[in-house]
């Protein structure tokens, strides 16, 4: 997307929350959306969930590059250079914004909207040439790395070479003329799902970057705005070549505000066949609440309550505190959150889903980059890759932390107001999360640990208070502090 997705609004979708979760039905999403969905059960079906991830997303988090802005050259090559010290991090799975050329009419900005896509079947020059990117997802497989490709269904550049090619597959206004899928944006024109030729012709691009490129899967922009067959039909043809991990921009608990509430369908079933993950747009609306004070953490419980009343355990979402989106449009999580930024980056990162982080968070980005134009991100000797390295290992190894393990257990625990604690457990191994977002300091009570083994507390953040007292099992936070234990066995 390229427009706020006003994640601030969500104060006044709260109320939404726990019914948007048991909803019945819902019309479908704009023009394109088949007729809705059945009425959603009570109880989710975990059968209908037949998503076979691939195994090297287990432990997987993500990383988002922005090509243009990621280094002072803006190319692949010169991308390439981070990896390692990303692999390093712990990241799993690498997603590259839009790599394909830019449509110059209607243009926003100098640069564009990489998200107005000229050719399918083409590299951005300006970001480099076709064995480039073949360069890149090489030295990214050799690291251990995945790579996903930001794709763009919906629609494309009006100079796009579907519009000579292909005039019937798109969508037209009163008079008869091309039209943007949504009011504001006013750079791209919407495609029509109703024709079976340009459903075959996007799939066969898609597979097309999978044989070529040997990319691993896809992040899905505005995913829920087309429809959820095409996208069924697409991932079993993408996993004749490979298996592949894709991820959706959509949230059934979060309607967007780009379309009308009669327009946004809560049951597009996109994680049932086709997508690994869709975005939490839902607790990113309410994290940001909470980290400024506006909610109390309380409403986490009913967020939870709602998400686990959609789907079924072992079905993630991808968490996080920034995209391109929220850093250009909403701002910077310093801007939003001041001194909650951590906290709240601890929240995200060690919630049930699979966390991402977006390039620059690292370095403590304090600007929003240009969207349109060129803005190089300024990496100032990257102050927080040490912060984030210990989230994303944590996340990495700890098997109570893997994705899609419907085994795997969490609970919120009390704690006082404007602090958040829960627990996160496999069996025998478990972490214990705790955050405090007020201005003063406040103790937290950690759960009993089996004394037969002789369990103990291990503090991930080395050298920060607090402790834990094994008597009573309390630790005071700073104001603004954070914690992370493993409970661990010494017998």
């Amino acid at each position: 997307m390229r427009i706020p997705i006003a994640f601030r609004a969500w104060g006044a979708l709260a109320g939404l929350l726990v019914a948007l979760g048991a909803c019945q039905s819902g019309p479908g999403a704009g023009t394109k959306q088949q007729a809705a969905a059945p009425p959603a059960a009570a109880v989710p079906d975990a059968a209908a969930f037949r998503v076979r991830h691939p195994a090297w997303a287990a432990t997987a988090s993500l990383y988002q590059i922005n090509v243009r802005q990621f280094t002072p050259e803006g190319t692949f090559r010169a991308a390439e250079a981070h990896l390692p010290r990303l692999q390093r991090m712990g990241v799993g799975i690498v997603w590259l914004m839009p790599i394909n050329p830019i449509g110059q009419s209607h243009r926003k900005g100098t640069l564009g909207s990489a998200y107005s896509v000229r050719d399918y079947r083409a590299v951005n020059p300006d970001l480099g040439t076709l064995a480039d990117l073949r360069h890149f997802v090489g030295t990214a497989h050799q690291l251990g790395l995945h790579v996903i490709l930001d794709w763009v269904a919906n629609h494309t550049a009006w100079d796009s070479n579907l519009t000579t090619e292909h005039p019937e597959w798109y969508t037209r206004d009163a008079k008869g003329n091309f039209r943007p899928p949504v009011a504001d944006w006013q750079d791209v024109i919407d495609l029509d799902y109703r024709q079976p030729a340009l459903r075959r012709y996007m799939t066969e691009s898609m597979a097309y970057w999978v044989k070529t490129a040997d990319l691993d899967g896809f992040r899905c922009d505005v995913a829920g705005l087309v429809p959820t067959d095409f996208w069924n039909d697409t991932r079993r043809e993408l996993e004749k070549t490979k298996p592949v991990f894709m991820l959706a921009e959509w949230d059934e608990l979060f309607p967007p505000t780009f379309i009308s509430r009669k327009e946004f369908d809560p049951t597009t079933r996109l994680l049932e066949q086709a997508f690994d993950a869709t975005y939490a747009l839902s607790l990113h609306g309410l994290l940001d609440s909470v980290g400024r004070g506006q909610k109390p953490t309380a409403e986490l419980a009913r967020y939870w309550a709602a998400e686990r009343r959609t789907y079924p355990p072992g079905v993630n979402l991808m968490t996080f505190t920034s995209t391109h989106d929220i850093n250009a449009w909403d701002g910077r999580e310093y801007e939003r959150l001041g001194p909650n930024a951590l906290p709240e980056a601890v929240l995200a990162m060690l919630w049930p889903g699979i966390p991402m982080l977006y390039n620059g968070q690292e370095a403590a980005l304090k600007k929003r980059l240009r969207f349109f134009d060129k803005d190089t991100i300024p990496w100032n000797g990257y102050p927080l890759q040490g912060f984030y390295t210990t989230l994303l290992q944590l996340k990495k190894r700890h098997p109570a932390l893997r994705n899609f393990d419907a085994a795997s257990r969490f609970r919120l625990l009390p704690s006082p107001a404007s602090t958040v604690l829960f627990e996160r457990r496999q069996e025998l191994e478990g972490i214990v999360v705790a955050v405090n977002l007020s201005n003063t300091p406040q103790r937290v009570t950690l759960p009993a640990t089996p004394d037969s083994l002789g369990w103990h507390y291990a503090a991930v953040f080395d050298g920060r208070a607090p402790s834990v007292s094994q008597q009573n099992r309390t630790a005071t936070l700073p104001p603004h502090g954070y914690q992370v234990w493993e409970q661990i066995a010494t017998k």
